[in-house]
C-alpha cells in the first residue's frame, strides 16, 4: 500500500472530512506513514481496520467532538437509567455541557462537581472520552491532550492520537485475526454500531487493496498549519526523542515548503 493509496483512500471515503476540522485530511496522509509505523500497522488489513473504526467513531472527519445538544426524550433512550422520566431530562435538554457534566463526571476518571465531563467529552478520531481516556492518550504519545484537549483534533495528532487509542485498547491482536467483532469490543466497549464498522471495514478493504504498507517515506506536501506545540517538559525522554518528534519536524518541514 503506497501512502498515495492510503491517501486517494482517505480522501474518497471521507469526502466531507475537512468540513468540521481544515487539513485534516491532508495532516493525516502526511502523518500516515511514521504513525502506522510506530504502532506496527503493517499490512493493508491492519490499516482498514483501524481506519474503519476511526471512520465510524468520527463520522468520516464530520463528528470530531461529540455532540451532546439531545432532546429530553433523546436523553431518555440513550440513558434510560440516569433520566427516567421526561421531568428528569428536561432540565438538561439543549444544554450540551450540563449534560456532559451530568452524564460522564464521577466516571472515567472525571471528578464529581467538576466541568470534567464538559472537558473531556468524546474527541478526536477514536473519540476518547474522559479525563483517564485523555491521560492514555498523553501516556502512549507525549501529547499533553488533558492540558490542550484541543489536539486531539488537530490535522498533526489527529491519526497519532487515534491510532494510539486503537493499539492501547487491546484491539491489535483481534484486527490481525480480522476479527472485527473483538477490535469493536475493546475499543467501544460493546458492539455500538457494528453494522457500520463492518461496512466501513469492507470500503477500507476495498479500497486499500494488498499491496505492501510503506512503513518510512517523506511525508506529502500539505497547507501550512500551526507550528506544532512543544512536548512537555516532563515527558518521558523516550516520547521526546520518539516518532512524534520526527514526525512534527517533517510536518513543519513539509508546510513551509508548502
Amino acid at each position: 500500500m503506497q501512502d498515495a493509496s492510503f491517501g486517494a483512500a482517505l480522501t474518497r471515503l471521507w469526502p466531507n472530512g475537512d468540513a468540521k476540522v481544515p487539513v485534516l485530511r491532508a495532516g493525516m496522509i502526511a502523518s500516515a506513514p511514521a504513525v502506522f509505523a510506530r504502532y506496527g500497522i503493517s499490512s493493508p488489513l491492519l490499516v482498514a481496520h483501524v481506519m474503519a473504526q476511526i471512520s465510524h467513531e468520527c463520522g468520516a472527519g464530520r463528528d470530531v467532538v461529540e455532540n451532546l445538544n439531545y432532546s429530553a426524550g433523546r436523553m431518555m433512550q440513550v440513558w434510560p437509567s440516569r433520566f427516567p422520566t421526561m421531568a428528569s431530562a428536561q432540565p438538561y435538554a439543549g444544554n450540551p455541557r450540563a449534560l456532559a457534566n451530568k452524564v460522564y463526571n464521577g466516571r472515567m476518571g472525571n471528578r464529581a462537581g467538576s466541568d470534567d465531563g464538559w472537558t473531556f467529552r468524546g474527541r478526536g478520531a477514536s473519540q476518547t472520552t474522559g479525563r483517564e481516556g485523555y491521560q492514555r492518550v498523553r501516556q502512549a504519545t507525549g501529547l499533553d491532550v488533558v492540558a490542550h484537549p484541543e489536539w486531539l483534533i488537530d490535522p498533526r495528532f489527529f491519526l497519532l492520537c487515534g491510532v494510539s487509542d486503537f493499539v492501547n485498547c487491546g484491539c491489535l491482536p483481534f484486527a490481525k485475526a480480522d476479527d472485527v467483532l473483538n477490535v469493536t469490543r475493546r475499543l467501544n466497549g460493546g458492539t455500538i454500531g457494528l453494522s457500520q464498522r463492518k461496512a466501513w471495514l469492507g470500503k477500507w478493504k476495498a479500497a486499500l487493496g494488498d499491496a505492501p504498507v510503506v512503513l518510512a517515506s517523506s511525508p506529502p506536501l500539505a497547507p501550512a498549519m500551526p507550528a506544532a506545540p512543544a512536548l512537555p517538559a516532563d515527558a518521558p525522554a523516550a516520547a521526546a526523542s520518539s516518532t512524534i518528534s520526527r514526525i512534527i519536524a517533517a510536518l513543519t518541514a513539509a508546510f513551509r515548503r508548502a
